[in-house]
């Protein structure tokens, strides 16, 4: 099949099937509905029938002649026996019981199917084998869970096509990687629920996740980072691997499209190889998360070398018709300050920055073009001018979806199905209930609307993790883009029905409406203990912990509701459930010092948003703060300077206070600029103790932390202590956020 037909079947593939996408159930299903097959996606139109089907191995299975027809065949075989201890041996006497796959020009629709399950056989047809192995889904969908050497399916017909011809699911593995035994395993989940689409967002600011043979060193130092523990971290894909998912995905019905970041989240790349960069100087693969300023260089003729050169070996593993270069959040101040980058504008009489990265859009979609492929961009690549060729992935709501569809581009609609937002604030219910296309825009432009895609992006998502935030989230996402918003209530009876499969299969699901466990570590002053309250999503939910710093398994203590801890150190929490890991791990650490459990004043209110579990037992509650600014740790100032006072209750002798301040430029956080301690003994007379100026590097985009320790000059004995101090106050030229006043965080005031 030549690249021409190949990309028009598969753009037929991708045209929303909208001519009956809001068809009602029949009279019979609807009168029904309360006993309708426990089918995900509901389908369109399905009846009873009279009696039973008995599968065992004595059924024959009746196949076309094709090639793909023989292989989702084999499929079924695989299937039934894999899921069920089930072989089918026969080989299709003339009366025996039948499963016939049946070609049938009559089944209008690319991914159409028809079942017609009687006493003596079952047909699935279907116009295209894309059809027939959804109908193969939907059979085995229609058998229960478990090992069986009989299974009795009740006679019905079903009639089923979906509402939009794009399904998708995008998993980011460049900020965390996902082993391809992992993929493999979500691409049968994908498939089993008709997701027709994995997009595979390989390359990001945090690693570079495909083996370039050409460039090595995108995989050698790109691939690779220097976690903040210290820690070595990453992982990437072989071609050979590259290709053994694509095929194992086809064989699915799962179309794979790969993502390759430009112009920005290029950090990775840029650390293998500077050159490409416009200050060309070299970088580290950052360990942390956020927008970077350094991305490739457009005025660099090398740039787009590199890029094609890339793209060649890119497409020739992914046999879909479409390439992801992402495009979105790319700072340009690398460019403003660029020569080569200024001169390419003045060449082309280009305004401004943002036509210029138009302009790099469009001289990709043309390379692209040329090897028989569409360009897809989220939808940055609007800004500047787009052509109408390229398909704009949409993830910043309405107005950027109805500016692409006024342009006369076809869309992807992301923006509500972000699966990376916590359960409890995008919950099963809510996410099924989201009419994607209800906005008037996208009535007048239907044939524009491709469907929808739901990415995870993992800077909080490992292996450990994802699948909670996948599932059973996807299930809903899977209804609502092949049926349609349904009958809310029918869907959670017949997902009831598939939680046992997802058990069978390992999956480690989340609860519904709320997230996997919540914590709520607080100090107990009065038995001198740290409590931990846990809010489990599961009942049967164990937390697995231990207080040395090691990871908890199956075997290490647990509790269900709370746990009391008596003495410093890191305490590290696990949820389990099914006997496996169900969440990351969650680290606390614990430390004691002369300050513990004192009252600390503020001359300044904390900011709302940030002032710790209270106003002031934060700073001296023993618990330090971890990596996230709003875990309920940190406290926070917005611009304006502050004196800590801290009430030791009688005379202590005194050595240092240290403190730990937060540096995450792109969240308006930087530390303090000057530090100042104070002593005293009755809380009125202050002497002067230690001073410390910090060395802020407000352009530092690596989220850091500064501990710096105020010495005394010798040992004295006082009550109160006082910090002071100056915050690094207005942003400054070339943040974003200039002129405006910066935020500081601060830490656990540990006194020794």
């Amino acid at each position: 099949m030549g690249i021409r037909l190949a990309t028009t079947l598969l753009l037929l593939l991708f045209a929303p099937a909208c001519v009956c996408a809001q068809a009602p159930l029949s009279q019979a299903a609807a009168t029904q509905a309360p006993t309708s097959p426990a089918l995900i996606p509901q389908p369109r139109h399905w009846q009873r029938g009279e009696g039973r089907f008995v599968l065992d191995s004595g059924v024959a299975l009746v196949v076309p002649a094709d090639t793909r027809s023989r292989e989702i065949a084999d499929f079924l075989r695989r299937s039934l026996a894999d899921d069920h201890g089930l072989w089918l041996t026969a080989r299709g006497a003339r009366d025996a019981r039948t499963i016939e796959l049946r070609l049938d020009a009559a089944v209008a629709g690319e991914e159409a199917y028809r079942i017609e399950v009687a006493p003596q056989r079952i047909v699935l047809s279907a116009a295209r084998p894309r059809g027939l192995f959804w109908a193969v889904q939907s059979l085995r969908q229609l058998l229960p869970p478990g090992r069986a050497t009989r299974i009795e399916v009740p006679a019905l017909r079903i009639e089923d096509a979906p509402r939009y011809g794009y399904r998708g699911h995008m998993l980011d593995v460049g900020r965390h990687f996902m082993p391809v035994d992992f993929v493999k395993k979500q691409i049968d989940l994908l498939s089993y629920y008709k997701i027709n689409t994995f997009r595979w967002h390989l390359s990001e600011d945090q690693g570079w996740r495909i083996e370039i043979k050409r460039y090595p060193k995108l995989t050698q130092v790109g691939a690779w980072r220097d976690e903040q523990d210290g820690s070595r971290y990453g992982g990437y894909y072989t071609q050979a691997q590259i290709r053994e998912v694509v095929e194992y995905a086809r064989q699915r019905n799962i179309m794979v499209i790969p993502e390759i970041e430009m112009p920005g989240h290029a950090s990775a790349a840029l650390a293998a190889y500077p050159e490409l960069s416009c200050r060309k100087q070299p970088i580290a693969v950052p360990a942390s998360w956020g927008v970077f300023e350094d991305i490739y260089c457009a005025g660099d003729e090398s740039t787009f070398e590199f890029l094609q050169q890339v793209l060649d070996e890119v497409v020739a593993l992914f046999p879909a018709p479409y390439v992801h270069i992402g495009g979105d959040e790319a700072p340009k101040a690398r460019w403003k300050e660029s020569a080569s980058s200024q001169q390419r504008m003045r060449e082309l009489g280009l305004k401004d920055e943002d036509e210029l990265q138009a302009w790099f859009v469009r001289r990709i979609q043309r390379y692209l073009a040329g090897k028989g492929k569409t360009l897809i961009g989220w939808d940055e690549i609007l800004d500047g001018g787009l052509g109408k060729d390229a398909i704009v992935e949409v993830w910043r709501g309405d107005e950027p979806a109805a500016r692409a569809l006024r342009n006369g581009n076809r869309i992807v609609v992301a923006s509500p199905f972000y699966l990376d937002r916590a359960l409890s604030d995008l919950s099963l219910e809510k996410l099924y209930r989201t009419d994607f296309a209800a906005a008037p825009a996208f009535a007048e432009h239907a044939a524009q609307v491709l469907g929808a895609e739901a990415p995870l992006w993992t800077e909080r998502v490992t292996p450990r993790n994802a699948e909670a935030m996948l599932y059973p989230r996807l299930l809903a996402f899977a209804e609502n883009t092949w049926s349609g918003v349904g009958d809310y209530p029918d869907f959670q009876r017949r997902l009831s029905q598939h939680y046992p499969r997802l058990d069978a299969w390992r999956v480690s699901y989340g609860p519904e409406a709320t997230d996997v466990v919540g914590y709520r570590l607080e100090r107990d002053p009065a038995r001198r203990v740290w409590r931990v309250h846990a809010q489990r999503g599961f009942s049967d939910l164990r937390i697995h912990y231990s207080t040395d710093g090691r990871e908890p398994d199956a075997t290490s203590p647990w509790f269900e509701d709370s746990l009391e801890i008596a003495r410093p150190g890191t305490l590290k929490l696990t949820p389990y459930r099914h006997g496996r890991a169900y969440a990351r791990s969650r680290a606390y650490t614990l430390v004691a010092h002369r300050g513990l459990d004192r009252e600390v004043r503020y001359s300044l209110p904390a900011h709302p948003r940030y002032r710790g579990n209270a106003d002031t037992a934060t700073l001296s509650d023993g618990v330090l703060a971890g990596d996230e600014h709003a875990d309920g740790r940190w406290t926070a100032w917005a611009g304006g300077d502050v004196e800590l006072i801290v009430d030791l209750g009688a005379p202590t002798v005194l050595r240092a206070l240290s403190a730990r301040f937060l540096q995450q430029t792109q969240s308006w956080i930087l530390p303090p600029r000057r530090l100042q301690l104070f002593t005293s003994d009755d809380g009125r007379r202050w002497t002067p103790g230690a001073e410390l100026a910090l060395d802020v590097d407000a352009a530092e985009l690596r989220q850091r932390y500064h501990t710096p320790r105020l010495a005394l000059p010798q040992p004295m004995r006082a009550r109160y202590l006082r910090l002071q101090i100056q915050g690094y106050g207005a942003l400054p030229a070339g943040h974003p956020g200039a002129g405006s006043p910066s935020f500081y965080f601060v830490d656990e005031l540990v006194i020794e």
